[in-house]
């Protein structure tokens, strides 16, 4: 049975940290490009950050130089270290795998084309 579990989200005031992680079980993590996405109120889903075994990460513009995401293939783990929130990052942030796509660029591009997605952590940055 495939699996993503989120966990860490939470409500954070703008400026804060915070760090979600996704466990995966059930399906081969390393053949897999992994990431994160998110959908805010009202908002369509958008890749946040995608990351593959050999081509690298892929952060939106949006969030590049705050959130930094690496994964580890022994726990077959994928994180997601979010530092000086913005109110505009609250959303429900979800984590997906794709197989068959070499690079994140091209699994965060594609906002609904992923194999298999958590259920969803919501991140609230509010004060």
């Amino acid at each position: 049975q495939v699996q993503l579990v989120e966990s860490g989200g939470g409500l954070v005031q703008p400026g804060g940290s915070l760090r979600l992680s996704c466990a995966a079980s059930g399906f081969t993590f390393y053949y897999n490009t992994v990431g994160w996405f998110r959908q805010a109120p009202g908002k369509e889903r958008e890749g946040v950050s995608c990351i593959s075994n050999s081509a690298g990460t892929y952060y939106a513009d949006s969030v590049k130089g705050r959130f930094t995401t690496f994964r580890d293939n022994s726990k077959n783990t994928v994180y997601l270290q979010m530092n000086s929130l913005k109110p505009e990052d609250t959303a429900v942030y979800y984590c997906a795998a794709r197989y068959g796509v070499t690079t994140g660029q091209a699994m965060c591009s594609s906002a609904y084309d992923s194999d298999y997605w958590g259920q969803g952590t919501q991140v609230t940055v509010s004060s």
